[in-house]
């Protein structure tokens, strides 16, 4: 009898893999003795959980997909502006103005011809709904859950998952028995708010942040049980385990975007000739058409400012996934190192204010940019043609697909990422 291939997928979001070990995380440490553990994973650009989703759901880095932050301009009839892909309602905003969402398909299309996609998010609603925006599997959130056809789940159950160690418990449980119970389910993904909640609330290394990550490790646990369960029954699962990205300790606000306007680059710090997307510690500059002569003198002058870590225009674009045109013509990651905050945790970085999230992160963690830690994510692959042990390849999120569809023996051709299992696997 040939086995049922199914695919489990759980994220840690934010947890970066120096976090990880027998006295931190037992319980990733004991999936890690099972598991090949991937030690020099990254994440795309901006290391943003929107940004993440849509290239894990993908296998494309931002330039394919069209994705290109947790905030991202778009031209308008009125001219640039800087939209947040967190809004739930900018799934519909995005399809209204471009006439698409994302440019190329989903985990969910690619499975379809064998069953269905199931996410399951306790994080932003743009992160959940930009893992399946055309509606072919489907997504639970609280904002709003959606089956095939993005036709509404009701009652939505999801609405009582808040970000948290609760929420993200209450929403395992309901994600093992659906997967135990729903056999038409190839594809599984859980996308956990911890540790990325307690890290933005605290310092990394605090015991609140610590409390997430436990709380995470709970879950995994539950996850692990049941795939250990389908494993018993007969079916042939791939569990894979790991994070979108992962954080590092933010020093200062800088605010970019009136720097710009005193410095005679941009109007005002409305206007639409020059716009900013804020992405946590990094940022990209839309310039408008009329104004792309501007271009060169805006890098010159970021390249200047102590704050600004690696200014990228033009071609250097494509080396971090991204695309160039009016709606991205630079991408500054914000200047980073590798001094601890007050409890020895490294990696510190300066944080772009972003008027849409007003809060003061000074002390606290965040993400977006190159730094180090916040390229730190883990991967860990338990499963067939996957050897237990430490593996030194160079891999990133966009590889999570492809290697999903390899398992389930469906065609991944025109990735950007590959598949990881052994070159011999069938």
């Amino acid at each position: 009898m040939e086995l049922r291939k199914r695919v489990i997928t759980v994220i840690c979001d934010s947890l970066r893999r120096d976090f990880i070990s027998a006295e931190k995380t037992p319980v990733l440490a004991k999936v890690a003795e099972r598991a090949a553990v991937f030690l020099n994973a990254r994440s795309v650009f901006p290391s943003t959980t929107r940004t993440s989703s849509a290239s894990i759901a993908t296998g494309c880095t931002p330039a394919r997909h069209g994705l290109m932050g947790n905030c991202v301009i778009l031209r308008e009839a009125s001219g640039l502006r800087c939209h947040n892909v967190g809004d739930p309602a900018f799934v519909d905003r995005l399809r209204e103005i471009t006439g698409t969402t994302l440019k190329v398909p989903t985990v969910a299309e690619h499975v379809r011809p064998l069953g269905l996609a199931l996410l399951m998010s306790n994080v932003s609603a743009g992160a959940a709904y930009f893992y399946d925006p055309e509606g072919v599997g489907e997504v639970w959130h609280r904002a709003g859950s959606f089956g095939p056809g993005r036709k509404r789940i009701v009652p939505n159950i999801a609405q009582r998952w808040e970000s948290g160690a609760v929420g993200d418990a209450a929403m395992t449980q309901t994600f093992c028995e659906r997967v135990e119970k729903d056999d038409d389910l190839v594809s599984a993904t859980l996308w956990l708010s911890d540790p990325d909640h307690s890290g933005h609330r605290s310092q990394l290394g605090s015991p609140e942040h610590l409390l997430g990550i436990a709380a995470a490790e709970v879950c995994v646990d539950a996850v692990s049980k049941l795939v250990a369960r389908l494993r018993e029954r007969g079916d042939d699962v791939l569990l894979i385990v790991g994070s979108d990205h992962g954080m590092q300790t933010i020093s200062e606000n800088i605010p970019v975007t009136r720097l710009l306007v005193d410095a005679g680059l941009k109007a005002r710090e409305e206007s639409h000739d020059v716009v900013i997307a804020p992405n946590g510690t990094a940022f990209t500059v839309g310039v408008s058409d009329a104004n792309a002569d501007r271009t060169i003198a805006i890098a010159a002058w970021l390249r200047k400012q102590v704050w600004a870590g690696e200014v990228l225009t033009g071609d250097q674009l494509a080396s971090i996934g991204l695309l160039d045109d009016e709606t991205c013509r630079i991408a500054v990651s914000m200047r980073s190192d590798h001094s601890t905050n007050q409890l020895g945790v490294p990696g510190t970085s300066l944080y772009i204010e972003d008027p849409d999230e007003p809060g003061d992160y000074v002390g606290r963690g965040q993400h977006g940019g190159l730094g180090t830690y916040e390229q730190s994510p883990f991967l860990m692959i338990d499963g067939a043609h996957f050897a237990p042990g430490p593996v030194e390849a160079a891999v990133s999120l966009v590889d999570i697909l492809p290697t999903l569809l390899r398992h389930l023996e469906l065609p991944f051709d025109g990735l950007d990422g590959r598949a990881l299992q052994a070159p011999s696997a069938h």
